[in-house]
């Protein structure tokens, strides 16, 4: 999991209403290891901050499985429901929640996808 921290998602003047530490401390607390996450330069989209994409595993790329992008993420309860849905395989081996679809956001345009970390 990839998570937008950056000039727009992570920041309290764009979103006030989301506590971002606690938000990025709750994903690590929730997705231990074989889990990772981590966190990303401009995604470029801002305007869906804050921006997160969950990642298939190894074998679900190897079948075609792609990143799935997630915008507007600030209710704890998303975070939630995309912890859970990780958890049960993500993108490639578990059916995405309905209530997730409600998130869900193109990857930029131009983009293979895959979103490049802070320090890369």
């Amino acid at each position: 999991m990839t998570v937008c921290r950056d000039c727009c998602c992570g920041n309290a003047a764009k979103r006030p209403e989301v506590d971002h530490a606690a938000q990025l401390q709750h994903l690590q607390a929730a997705l231990p290891a074989p889990h990772r996450v981590r966190t990303s330069l401009c995604l470029d989209v801002c305007e869906q901050a804050n921006v997160i994409v969950v990642h298939p595993t190894p074998a679900a790329r190897r079948v075609g499985a792609r990143p799935v992008w997630f915008g507007l993420v600030g209710d704890p309860a998303i975070i939630d429901d995309l912890t859970n849905w990780v958890r049960d395989g993500g993108p490639g081996s578990a059916e995405l929640p309905a209530i997730l679809e409600l998130s869900l956001i193109p990857a930029p345009a131009g983009t293979n996808q895959l979103p490049r970390e802070a320090g890369e």
